[in-house]
């Protein structure tokens, strides 16, 4: 019997400010809530238990913080009880450009729904990075993840 792995989401993006910048809008919920989520219980620490909301949606994930490097790494665990690593990593190009990458792995289920999750996943980080950039570069608050899933039109 030929065993398949679970898909694994890598997506990264370059973005034109320095690496501190770069680590502290995802670090700091008062700058992640303008491009991601819409509310937080707290910044992001290693072994903390974080409590991220999307408010227009009503729902929201427990996110555990298993290690942070300060400007290089964060590495999280979320959505018990599935749980699912997320690992992100900041690597200066120069002193005013960071890539940062995104890997999401730890997808459940059958074959097809881990796929499926997989690529939900892919797109979400992808619209997160877009809004990141957008935000950090250009001081543009941009609504991807919010207008993802509008309420149906009157």
């Amino acid at each position: 019997m030929h065993m398949k792995e679970a898909p694994v989401v890598r997506t990264g993006m370059l973005i034109r400010r320095p690496v501190e910048e770069v680590f502290e809008a995802i670090a700091d919920p008062s700058i992640t809530t303008k491009f991601w989520f819409t509310k937080s219980s707290g910044r992001l620490e290693a072994g903390k238990r974080i409590r991220w909301e999307w408010e227009m949606y009503g729902v929201g994930t427990d996110v555990d913080v298993l290690e942070i490097e300060a400007n290089r790494r964060i590495l999280l665990n979320w959505s018990p009880p599935d749980i699912q690593t997320v690992e992100m990593v900041f690597t200066p190009f120069s002193d005013s450009e960071t890539y940062l990458s995104v890997t999401n792995s730890g997808f459940k289920g059958d074959g097809d729904q881990a796929v499926q999750d997989a690529l939900d996943a892919m797109g979400g980080f992808t619209m997160v990075l877009c809004a990141l950039k957008a935000l950090l570069e250009h001081g543009i608050v941009l609504a991807v993840v919010a207008d993802k899933a509008p309420p149906e039109p009157v």
